[in-house]
């Protein structure tokens, strides 16, 4: 699974003129599901998501994590992060999980993520959405964990 998170002052994520998820200061993770993840992957990425260390403290060094500065969460489920881009000039999406096993194990992320986490807003699976943010920094990093 790979994550690309963002560290935000806000984030929102519309689909169809209407917003469905938004927070203030925090996270904005776009999620990428890929062949062979499982729901041990995923609770490990979940657990990295939750401790890595992107906030400042009051010395400005990135110590603090989401859950320390009481952040939101804004999971977005988004395939083209599992894009193979090493060769040509158009990705390939073998490595991204089939629809149905990408679905079941971003609700099963979602639901782990608000069982361990009070603020936590999500997109809409395999819906066209707008994304807006303003990442804070910038502050960006892929998180990915493999089997």
């Amino acid at each position: 699974m790979r994550a690309l998170i963002q560290r935000v002052t806000e984030a929102s994520v519309t689909v169809s003129g209407e917003c469905i998820g938004e927070i203030g200061t925090g996270l904005m993770v776009l999620l990428a599901v890929q062949r062979g993840d499982n729901r041990a992957i995923a609770d490990r990425l979940l657990d990295k998501l939750l401790t890595y260390r992107v906030f400042s403290d009051a010395d400005d060094k990135m110590n603090l994590n989401v859950q320390q500065v009481e952040g939101g969460l804004l999971l977005v489920s988004q395939f083209t992060l599992a894009a193979d881009t090493q060769k040509g000039a158009r990705p390939s999406f073998s490595s991204a999980a089939a629809p149905a096993d990408a679905e079941a194990l971003y609700d099963y992320f979602v639901s782990q993520a608000k069982a361990r986490y009070a603020e936590v807003e999500t997109g809409e699976f395999a819906a066209d959405m707008q994304v807006a943010l303003i990442n804070d920094g910038p502050v960006t990093f892929l998180l990915e964990v493999k089997g």
